[in-house]
């Protein structure tokens, strides 16, 4: 299994563009969004991280399905408005995957093989050991590269944050993501995460 983002959707990007002029505003603009607002936002968005003027990329929001190891996971729930949905379970579905199916390539084998041996025992009709104690067994015994799937909400505000910060990271899982961000409508022009 591999670290993956699909069925992505964007909401409020004009909205949000729009919004980037209310300070300067008596009133709201209810226009589509023209050449101005968009350079305005660019101007807003570029800046660094930290200072206020991006506030409006909170107003993009993001929704994804992140399949991911749990070491990833362990990185990504640092971040403060990167929001789950609803995720895959453990407790609901652990004894239903195949291990084997369910981890990255580096995965050590010899840690798959035992999962799955305390698995076929969770099942063996005679083996002795209650229920809830072989299932805890299991749940502690998965591995870092056990992946699980997660309906994700953020923002072109968080995004920014997360990007530059793991742009460089160690991991390729980061690499991958910093890719999916690049690739969101305007991503990279209204948050000028190229330039910064």
């Amino acid at each position: 299994m591999n670290f993956k983002i699909e069925n992505t959707e964007v909401y409020g990007l004009d909205k949000a563009i729009k919004a980037s002029g209310n300070s300067m505003r008596t009133e709201f603009d209810r226009n589509p969004v023209d050449e101005k607002d968009y350079k305005r936002a660019i101007k807003l968005g570029n800046t660094r991280n930290g200072t206020g003027e991006d506030n409006y990329l909170k107003g993009i929001l993001v929704q994804m399905d992140v399949t991911a190891p749990l070491y990833w996971w362990k990185q990504a729930q640092r971040y403060h408005w990167f929001d789950f949905i609803s995720s895959q379970s453990t407790m609901h579905c652990l004894t239903k995957f195949k291990v084997h199916e369910q981890v990255v390539d580096e995965t050590n084998k010899e840690v798959v093989a035992i999962c799955e041996k305390l698995l076929e025992e969770y099942f063996d009709p005679d083996d002795p050991t209650p229920k809830t104690d072989k299932w805890r067994e299991i749940v502690a015994s998965l591995p870092c590269g056990f992946c699980l799937g997660a309906t994700m909400t953020t923002n072109y505000q968080q995004l920014k944050t997360m990007y530059l910060q793991r742009r460089d990271h160690k991991l390729n899982e980061w690499h991958i993501f910093c890719k999916w961000c690049e690739a969101l409508p305007h991503f990279v022009e209204l948050t000028g995460v190229d330039k910064l």
